[in-house]
């Protein structure tokens, strides 16, 4: 009788009934899940192939109705199912095949099938993957396009705007040259008085024009640029955008010089400045008949401001050199600085903890603001002050509110202080060095020769953003180039200078004050070589 497959055959000579789970077909018998299990690791049984009920119910309708024995042979020569019995009648035929391994068979023949059909779900699922792709990234070049074409119109219409304007300012510029050129040649020193204080106003109001394109960025170089999205390398989920458009400006080669001389005529040129070639001619030696000099600089109009700080006073020169009047009972006064508004601001280093703002029309203090340090060198940009406060380093304080900000903590003493565009510039009296940094007080470079420049005080720049510096025990005045990388002396003790003190660079007129600490100061023109 054959055995019965539903039945594990191990489990049931134990009296035990379990289903089976697989069939043997050495064993003849079927398995359930935890005889399967031994049936795999026994050494004498780890081989045989086995076929799940399921599949092996689907080959075999039971037992051979002629032997009554379980089918165990397929012959292929007669397409049917053998038992042992039956193999007799079939001992010539040489495709008797195991069925447990027909079923094999059947089964990767099935497999075959589904894996073409699989393939054919997973090509589908590709090609639908790449359209969506596609699309996304045709919609976002789309949107990267139109940004740079929006971008491009707007950039290109600002300039055709500018562009326009210089033209309109040209014109107008042609107008007074020509108007100059003929009260040059026609009029009457009278008629030429009267004619230029009509159109002062006129030339005041492009001045200031031509003046502000500097400190603009309407005339810097504008960049497009594109920054490719490393995302487009990652899934489309995480893409969002092709690319990001954005915006740059170089600096432009464009520089805005105001000169004014009895035609007060206006020049707007490349720059062509050099320092190696620079030259300065002396305009004058004034006698200052003071000691201790400690300040100096030039008024917009000409006149000249110097501060000595033994005799607590500020003397105004006029443009020839003769006096025109002096300040006394101010306090101490150090150095000084013009801060537009007929004013200046007087610094008081060790004196006190003051500066003065005086009134130079009228000759008369304005206001004295008490800051918390000593305060030697000065300068003044956009309603602030900036001063060497010695041991509390470098401060900036707003003449609005007096708020005070501390820009670098490092101990200055004697130190002066000038302004460029972002950057400030100062020297260092005991370290013989100049330092440039911005105004939170990142270093940007520092210059330091002792050779070159001995306790350097007095500094000042001019429109190109070249720092003049004074030497004190080297006698002499040396420029350094906007970057600090280069120097060049240009003048010495053999043009007069014994322990120069300080220096002015008037941007306007391109003229250098440099004072000796005693009496002699020298007044040179800047030549644009």
């Amino acid at each position: 009788m054959a055995s019965n497959w539903s039945i594990c055959g191990a489990c049931n000579n134990q009296q035990i009934t379990i289903q089976s789970v697989v069939w043997c077909s050495e064993c003849k018998e079927g398995l359930c899940a935890n005889c399967k299990e031994h049936h795999t690791v026994l050494m004498g049984t780890r081989h045989h192939a086995t076929v799940s009920i399921v599949e092996y119910k689907k080959l075999t309708t039971g037992v051979c109705k002629t032997h009554n024995e379980i089918y165990e042979l397929f012959c292929r020569n007669h397409d049917c199912l053998c038992c042992k019995c039956c193999v007799k009648s079939h001992k010539d035929c040489k495709d008797l095949t195991e069925i447990n391994e027909v079923i094999k068979t059947a089964n990767r023949e099935d497999n075959l099938t589904s894996l073409e059909n699989k393939k054919r779900e997973i090509e589908a699922e590709i090609k639908q993957t790449r359209s969506k792709i596609n699309n996304h990234l045709d919609k976002i070049q789309d949107d990267l396009m139109n940004e740079l074409m929006v971008m491009e119109q707007k950039e290109s219409i600002e300039i055709r705007k500018l562009l326009s304007t210089l033209r309109t300012k040209e014109q107008e510029i042609g107008k007074y040259q020509a108007l100059f050129a003929n009260i040059k040649q026609y009029a009457s020193d009278l008629q030429a008085f009267t004619s230029m204080k009509h159109i002062e106003k006129d030339i005041a109001i492009a001045e200031k024009f031509i003046q502000s394109l500097t400190k603009s960025d309407t005339t810097n170089q504008v960049n497009i640029s594109c920054q490719i999205n490393k995302s487009l390398q990652e899934t489309t989920a995480n893409v969002q955008n092709f690319g990001e458009i954005s915006v740059s400006s170089d600096p432009c080669d464009l520089s805005i010089q105001k000169r004014k001389d009895k035609q007060a005529q206006i020049t707007v040129a490349l720059p062509t400045r050099n320092m190696d070639t620079m030259t300065l001619t002396l305009q004058k030696l004034i006698n200052t008949d003071l000691s201790n000099v400690r300040g100096c600089s030039i008024l917009p109009e000409g006149r000249m401001l110097f501060s000595s700080y033994s005799e607590n006073k500020v003397i105004v020169l006029k443009s020839d050199g003769s006096k025109d009047f002096e300040i006394n009972n101010i306090g101490g006064t150090f150095d000084v600085v013009f801060i537009g508004d007929d004013s200046i601001a007087v610094t008081s280093s060790g004196f006190s903890n003051e500066i003065n703002i005086v009134d130079i029309k009228n000759n008369k203090l304005r206001k004295t603001i008490t800051v918390n340090s000593d305060n030697d060198g000065v300068a003044y940009k956009d309603g602030n002050l900036f001063y060497c406060a010695r041991e509390k380093g470098l401060q900036m304080i707003s003449l609005s509110d007096e708020t005070i900000t501390n820009v670098t903590n490092k101990n200055l003493y004697y130190s002066y202080v000038t302004t460029f565009e972002d950057k400030l510039f100062y020297t260092n009296y005991n370290d013989d060095s100049v330092t440039c940094c911005d105004y939170h007080g990142n270093m940007l470079w520092t210059y330091k020769d002792s050779s070159v420049l001995e306790h350097p005080l007095g500094i000042s720049v001019d429109n190109d953003g070249d720092v003049f510096v004074v030497g004190y025990h080297t006698h002499n005045v040396i420029v350094i180039s906007p970057d600090g990388q280069r120097y060049r002396q240009l003048l010495s003790s053999e043009d007069g200078l014994r322990y120069p003190w300080v220096l002015h660079y008037e941007q306007l007129t391109n003229k250098i004050l440099v004072a000796n600490e005693t009496k002699d100061t020298f007044l040179y023109e800047a030549k644009l070589v």
